[in-house]
């Protein structure tokens, strides 16, 4: 039975779209083929928009394609449907409550105001967090 992983930022476009993205090609990477990478956001504000584009733009600089997303809103009845919550920052945990985790060691920077710099840190910084997820996400299979 496939495993699902629902990764939560504010409004779906740039944080969890980047950390879904990442995630699925890591997971691939290591063979691991039992588990469904989605995202989603706290708001409903972008509901089916594109991610950011320069989320987009900073994926496909490190080679991941993000132009399947479209955004989501998350509905509290799918913590039922989800084997694991991950939350972009504690804020987002807090609003989230239920059986949700932190994506990274450290909150995850909203890059939205900032600049292409800002967004390659949170590439940086979400690569770096799948790299766990997929470790621990293998021990589990």
């Amino acid at each position: 039975m496939p495993r699902h992983v629902e990764i939560v930022c504010t409004g779906n476009i740039c944080r969890s779209p980047i950390g879904e993205v990442v995630l699925r090609a890591k997971l691939a990477e290591a063979g691991i083929d039992d588990v469904e990478v989605t995202s989603s956001g706290t708001g409903a504000w972008h509901v089916g928009d594109r991610m950011d584009p320069r989320a987009a733009a900073v994926l496909r600089r490190h080679g991941y394609d993000g132009s399947a997303h479209r955004a989501r809103q998350f509905r509290p009845g799918w913590f039922a449907d989800r084997d694991l919550v991950l939350a972009m920052d504690s804020g987002h945990l807090a609003e989230l409550g239920g059986d949700a985790r932190l994506f990274a060691d450290d909150d995850v920077p909203d890059p939205y105001y900032g600049d292409d710099a800002d967004f390659d840190d949170v590439l940086a910084q979400i690569e770096k967090a799948a790299d766990q997820w997929v470790g621990r996400l293998s021990t589990q299979a």
